[in-house]
């Protein structure tokens, strides 16, 4: 199958900004060795000295295996412990590109179709017993097999459709060829796309001109170098043994309930470095104060899987961690009110920050599903009766606290292609026009029970995907209320995260609420959520609209400029009219730490960044 889309969809935060060469900055030269590993390896009480950081998930993780990844939770681990061939500067706004990996900036060819990068010699795995007591160093043919890791079908990757349209010569074949046999992948076929040309130099030769292939040399969360000895050497169980070249390791992991990482003890010398703007002067600050340190700066990650936002807000006042990421909404007005630190935390040392970030809140409806899905006039119908019933400005008012601005298309803030003019129906609440259109189509109450059948007269029963914490439970209340207003009934289905997450991948669910982040600068990543290509991956909601699929594809060739922006209102006009999400809102968060965080900045894209702050030992920051 041949696929063309935006490579930063469905690769996690980092990737989507192409390269502007000038903004490549070199590196600090590597030497091996590094500091050891401070403190215990469990997520006990610090030791005297030790630098921890420690704050909650609200969510669980899945595994750390970066190809069979899809969840935020996962992937924020993982970019700390494996290494992609760029990152991106943690204090630059807007965003810029960095080697991680890499020497320097890639070769491109000038039809964009041949992109060679040289990597850092003297990179090394960290010790594992995969490598039989020898040190491993990092090669041009560990990111070969990485990359084709996403081929291979026993991964079932999430992320498969976005690197198979990069369009990398040969890797789409060798996951059809391996997908008829029935055999397992081969790894040891050369293919003429991706290939180690020494042990230093790697080269992708593409099948079309890729302007943007750069967002596929990024993001340390899923495309971070494995060593396949690794892979092999724990089978089924690599989920739960993550090694890579990156700063953190894995110390121990109870799932679903804390996930301990410690300073990778052989970790290659690699310094502070990041480059705010002139004007940015916090950014500047922190740069004076931790640049040319030693990195990580800090010993040991220790996170929680609290779900439930009262126990998570807790924590963080008990001083049980010292960064809150995302202050729950419920208590946002009582810990930032007016958009400022409460002064009674305040005089704790407390700070807060707050972003408008870069994503959108839906809910998808499965277009397979015999209810809800289809593209007939009156599944449509029913779909834009199901979204004009929400109402939107209660559900940010009154369970977000304020702390978002609805979403007019599934283009996100901070990125190409969202324009904030841009008007739809999919923030508008309006139940009159909801049940005239139900009325119409013939979604009407025939035996008089209050609730509405199809047009069939057979039941029609909404079957909502949800999970057990409070926020979801409002929500759930919000929608109870909504739908009965303009009779349509509807069940609630609590389940786990990652167990919802699985059957939506297999197209079990009809409806459930997602979020996502952005995972670079252009636009048409979200869009991959609407790709026919993409259904069952990334496109949860299993739509699948030719018309729709040719915009896409137009988006991909394009150049930036006015002609793929006409395109991009395009897109959003077919999201509009055939209704496979219900676009609810683009959010705002709010963090908060101690004073012992130092050098904090929530990343825009990307995820890497628990090596660039510090926490100071708790005897020279406690509380006052």
């Amino acid at each position: 199958m041949k696929r063309r889309s935006t490579l930063g969809a469905g690769l996690g935060a980092g990737l989507g900004v192409a390269f502007g060469l000038p903004g490549l900055a070199q590196a600090q030269a590597p030497t091996t060795g590094g500091p050891a590993a401070g403190g215990p390896s469990a997520g006990g009480p610090s030791a005297p000295g030790e630098r921890v950081l420690r704050y909650a998930f609200p969510i669980a993780e899945t595994g750390f295996d970066p190809p069979q990844l899809s969840d935020i939770y996962s992937r924020n681990v993982t970019a700390h412990i494996f290494e992609a061939l760029y990152t991106y500067d943690h204090l630059a706004r807007p965003p810029r590109v960095v080697p991680l990996i890499a020497l320097g900036p890639p070769e491109i060819s000038p039809d964009f179709k041949v992109w060679t990068v040289k990597i850092r010699p003297g990179v090394f795995f960290a010790d594992d017993p995969a490598f039989k007591g020898q040190k491993r160093e990092l090669t041009a043919e560990d990111f070969v097999y990485t990359y084709k890791r996403f081929a291979d079908p026993a991964n079932k990757s999430p992320a498969w459709s976005t690197v198979a349209e990069g369009n990398i010569i040969g890797l789409e074949e060798l996951h059809q060829e391996a997908l008829k046999s029935k055999k397992p992948f081969d790894y040891d076929k050369p293919i003429e796309g991706l290939r180690a040309l020494d042990r230093y130099t790697l080269q992708f030769k593409l099948s079309e001109s890729r302007p943007r292939f750069a967002e596929l040399l990024n993001g340390s969360d899923l495309l971070g170098a494995q060593a396949r000895e690794v892979v092999q050497f724990y089978g089924d169980k690599i989920s739960a043994h993550p090694v890579g070249t990156g700063p953190f390791r894995l110390s121990s992991w109870r799932r679903s309930s804390e996930i301990v990482l410690t300073r990778n003890p052989t970790y290659r010398e690699r310094l502070w470095e990041a480059t705010p703007a002139p004007d940015d002067a916090a950014g500047q600050a922190i740069a004076a104060q931790l640049r040319g340190r030693r990195l990580p700066l800090i010993d040991r990650v220790v996170i929680s899987i609290i779900e439930e936002n009262q126990p998570r807000w807790l924590s963080f006042l008990n001083g049980q961690a010292n960064l809150l990421d995302r202050v729950p909404q419920e208590f946002i007005n009582s810990a930032m009110p007016g958009g400022q630190t409460a002064p009674n935390l305040a005089k704790q040392g407390i700070r807060g920050e707050r972003v408008l970030v870069a994503d959108v809140v839906m809910t998808y409806f499965n277009m397979e599903d015999p209810v809800i899905g289809g593209y007939t006039p009156e599944k449509v119908a029913l779909r834009r009766a199901i979204s004009l019933s929400v109402d939107i400005d209660r559900e940010i008012r009154i369970v977000r606290r304020g702390m978002a601005i609805p979403a007019q298309s599934p283009i996100k803030p901070h990125t190409s292609g969202y324009d904030p003019k841009f008007k739809s129906e999919h923030s508008e609440y309006n139940p009159a026009r909801a049940k005239a259109l139900l009325d119409m189509y013939g979604y009407v109450d025939r035996n008089g029970d209050g609730w509405r059948e199809l047009p069939d007269g057979s039941p029609l029963v909404l079957r909502q995907s949800t999970q057990p914490d409070q926020q979801s439970r409002q929500l759930n209340e919000l929608w109870q209320k909504n739908m009965t207003a303009v009779g349509l009934k509807i069940e609630f289905l609590p389940a786990k995260w990652p167990e919802n997450l699985k059957a939506a991948r297999a197209g079990k669910l009809q409806m459930w609420g997602v979020a996502s982040l952005a995972a670079g600068g252009d636009g048409q990543g979200i869009l991959d959520r609407f790709y026919g290509a993409s259904a069952g991956q990334g496109n949860l909601a299993r739509f699948k609209l030719p018309a729709f699929d040719a915009v896409f594809d137009q988006l991909t060739a394009l150049p930036d400029g006015p002609e793929r922006q006409a395109m991009f209102d395009k897109a959003k006009r077919l999201v509009v009219a055939y209704v496979p999400y219900k676009l609810h809102c683009h959010r705002i968060v709010a963090d908060m730490m101690t004073r012992e965080v130092q050098g904090y900045r929530r990343p825009v894209y990307w995820l890497e960044w628990w090596h660039m702050v510090d926490v100071l030992p708790a005897a020279a920051g406690q509380r006052t």
